[in-house]
C-alpha cells in the first residue's frame, strides 16, 4: 500500500488481489509445470476463507531444473502501490527431506528489525502468504505428484523502488516490497492495510527499544516534528487520520513517549472528541471553536468571525492576530482525549500544533 492517500472514486469498486494471492497463485503455477511439464492457465488457488479464484499467467518459463511463472497484480480499484507490478514464483527441487524454503529474489524485502512478524534475516513474506503457498504445494502434490521439497523464491521486478513509497524502510524491511495480505483479497480504499501499517510500526519500536515516538497526520508535521526532536525514521508513524487506531493500539502495547504532531484542522477534530480525522468521516465544529475562543477572552466579533469562518486556519489566524493560544488550548484538549483512549496506559503524551509551513503554533505536553 502506498502511503500517499488518494480520493475515493464514486461508485461500486472493483475489488482486487493481494501481493499473497499473487504468489501464491504464481508458485502453484510453476510447481505444478515442474511437476508436468505444463502450464496450468489460469491456474486456480485456494484463499483463507475457502473462496478459489483463477489467475491468469502472464510469464512462464520452464527448464529441467526450475520452472518460472509470473502474474500481474490487480489491486482493482484501490489505490495500491503495486498495482499492476509482475509478481514472479521460480520453484526449484531440492534434496529429499528439505521441505519447502522461501526465499526472497529481485524486489522482494529482507527483514533486518525485530517487532514484525517475520524473524529477522527472513524474506519479507507474511504468515498468512507463506502458509498459502506451502498449501498450494502440497495441492499441487496431492493432484499431479511430484515433491514437496522445493525452494520457492518470490521476486517482484521493480519492487525495491515502489517499496519506497511503502513504510518498508522504516520497519527495516530492506530490498524490496513486502508479500501481504491476510484474506487474499484487496478490499479497495480499505483503512485495515494503513492501520495494520501503524501496528508494525509500534511493534518494531518496542522491539528496539525506541522510548519516544511521534504519530503525524501528515508530511509537514512528521518534517517538522522529526526536525524539533532529531528522530529517526524508525520512530515516526505515519498516522494520517488514524489516531483511533493509533492509540487504540498503544493502549496495549505501551510505548513509554508519544508526541502527536498535526495541523491545527486535524487536531481540532481529535480535540473536539473525533477518533478518526478523515474530512468525510468528521467535521470540524466552528462553534466549539468559538467557545474556545470565548475562555480565552476573546471578543465578541472575533468569536462571531470564528463561527462563521470557511477553514480551520482561518480561525487559527483570527487568533493568532489577537494573541490568543488556540493553538495550545486545542493541543491541551487533544492531549485530553489521547490519554483517556489510552485507558491508563503508560504512555507519556504530547501534542504539538503545526502551521502550514511546519512552524510550531501550539503544544501541550505530560513531561
Amino acid at each position: 500500500m502506498t502511503r500517499k492517500p488518494a480520493r475515493k472514486p464514486e461508485g461500486t469498486l472493483r475489488y482486487g488481489w493481494t501481493t499473497g494471492a499473487c504468489a501464491t497463485a504464481a508458485a502453484k503455477a510453476a510447481h505444478i509445470a515442474l511437476t508436468t511439464g505444463a502450464f496450468p492457465d489460469p491456474v486456480e488457488i485456494t484463499l483463507p476463507r475457502g473462496q478459489r479464484p483463477t489467475f491468469a499467467l502472464a510469464r512462464e518459463r520452464l527448464s529441467d531444473a526450475a520452472a518460472m511463472a509470473g502474474i500481474i497484480k490487480d489491486a482493482g480499484d484501490d489505490p495500491d502501490v503495486t498495482h499492476g507490478a509482475l509478481v514472479v514464483a521460480t520453484v526449484r527441487l531440492v534434496a529429499p527431506g528439505s521441505g519447502i524454503t522461501l526465499l526472497a529474489g529481485e524486489g522482494v524485502g529482507t527483514v533486518t528489525k525485530p517487532g514484525l512478524p517475520v524473524a529477522v534475516g527472513e524474506p519479507a513474506i507474511n504468515p498468512v502468504p507463506r502458509q498459502m503457498i506451502r498449501q498450494a504445494i502440497e495441492e499441487s502434490v496431492a493432484e499431479h505428484g511430484g515433491s514437496s521439497d522445493v525452494v520457492v523464491e518470490i521476486s517482484i521486478p521493480g519492487g525495491e523502488a515502489l517499496a519506497a513509497k511503502t513504510w518498508n524502510p522504516r520497519l527495516g524491511i530492506l530490498g524490496g516490497l513486502s508479500i501481504l495480505g491476510t484474506t487474499g483479497i484487496v478490499v479497495p480504499f480499505s483503512c485495515s492495510a494503513w492501520i495494520h501499517s501503524i501496528h508494525r510500526g509500534i511493534d518494531v519500536a518496542r522491539a528496539t527499544g525506541l522510548g519516544h515516538v511521534a504519530a503525524s497526520t501528515g508530511s509537514t508535521s512528521e518534517a517538522a516534528v522529526a526536525r524539533l526532536y532529531g528522530l529517526d525514521d524508525s520512530a515516526l508513524l505515519d498516522m494520517g487520520d488514524f489516531a483511533g487506531g493509533l492509540l487504540k493500539y498503544l493502549r496495549d502495547h505501551p510505548v513509554a513517549r508519544l508526541t502527536i504532531a498535526g495541523g491545527f484542522g486535524k487536531l481540532a477534530k481529535l480535540a473536539q472528541g473525533s477518533l478518526d480525522l478523515h474530512s468525510g468521516r468528521s467535521q470540524v465544529d466552528f462553534d466549539w471553536l468559538g467557545l474556545r475562543l470565548s475562555d480565552l477572552g476573546a471578543e465578541a466579533a472575533i468569536i462571531e468571525a470564528a463561527r462563521g469562518a470557511n477553514t480551520a486556519n482561518e480561525v487559527l489566524g483570527l487568533s493568532q492576530a489577537q494573541s490568543l493560544e488556540l493553538a495550545s488550548a486545542i493541543a491541551t484538549e487533544a492531549r485530553d482525549k489521547a490519554v483517556a483512549t489510552l485507558s491508563g496506559a503508560e504512555v507519556d503524551v504530547e501534542v504539538l500544533v503545526f502551521d502550514r509551513e511546519g512552524g510550531l503554533v501550539g503544544r501541550a505536553d505530560g513531561w
